[in-house]
């Protein structure tokens, strides 16, 4: 008769890691990566297993842990945030101009101001990259290699992190960007919907140094 073989059950992560864990996360000025989180934590944590326990012990709460813009973060409960909304600070008004050309940075990144205006239909304004730039959701991500080097433009972590996105391979379809307010009112024609992504252009070089003109 052979021996009936046994798992052995995973220890408990010990609740000193936990806690420690929920500390570094809430006290992160910006979602915290795996990496980074178990540089902090002993050596050989079980971070999946730490994050699993800590939503876990929020999941009926009024914070819960989510993984956003390639990290994990606190934030309200879905059902309460109807009652907070009233005491979030009004998020500043995009004009239509500069909704529908951050709707094209995240979906065409890399992209000049050029490929932009080709998509739009119209010129975009200066003013609509540079507020994008100001908000924090668009960055420079390089130069094309072409005649004028002309500067690309991308997303950053904090794009992601607004609109609850882990990676850029998350954005919703054209339907759901209505719905997030990314594009409003009747689309310019030829736009599209191409599959997103942020790896590096093999036609860009690096982003232009400081002090360098943005184009």
């Amino acid at each position: 008769m052979s021996a009936k073989l046994s798992r052995t059950p995973e220890p408990p992560v010990p609740p000193y890691v936990v806690r420690l864990a929920e500390a570094l996360i809430f006290s992160a000025p910006a979602p915290l990566g795996p990496a980074a989180l178990a540089a902090r934590l002993p050596p050989g944590t079980d971070v999946p297993a730490v994050v699993a326990e800590i939503a876990r012990a929020y999941g009926s709460r009024g914070l819960t842990l989510v993984r956003v813009a390639g990290g994990y973060a606190f934030r309200t409960a879905p059902d309460l945030a109807g009652a907070l909304r009233g005491d979030a600070p009004e998020p500043r008004k995009l004009s239509r101009a500069a909704l529908e050309t951050l709707a094209i940075v995240a979906y065409h990144q890399p992209v000049t101001r050029a490929e932009i205006e080709e998509i739009r239909g119209v010129t975009t304004s200066k003013g609509s990259l540079d507020l994008l730039l100001e908000t924090g959701w668009v960055r420079l991500r390089g130069r094309r290699r072409t005649p004028g080097r002309p500067v690309t433009y991308g997303t950053t972590p904090a794009f992601l992190d607004h609109f609850g996105l882990d990676a850029v391979s998350d954005l919703p379809g054209l339907d759901e960007l209505k719905g997030l307010g990314l594009i409003e009112g009747r689309l310019p024609a030829g736009f599209r919907v191409p599959q997103p992504g942020d790896g590096a252009d093999p036609d860009d070089d690096p982003p232009p140094g400081e002090g360098e003109p943005s184009g």
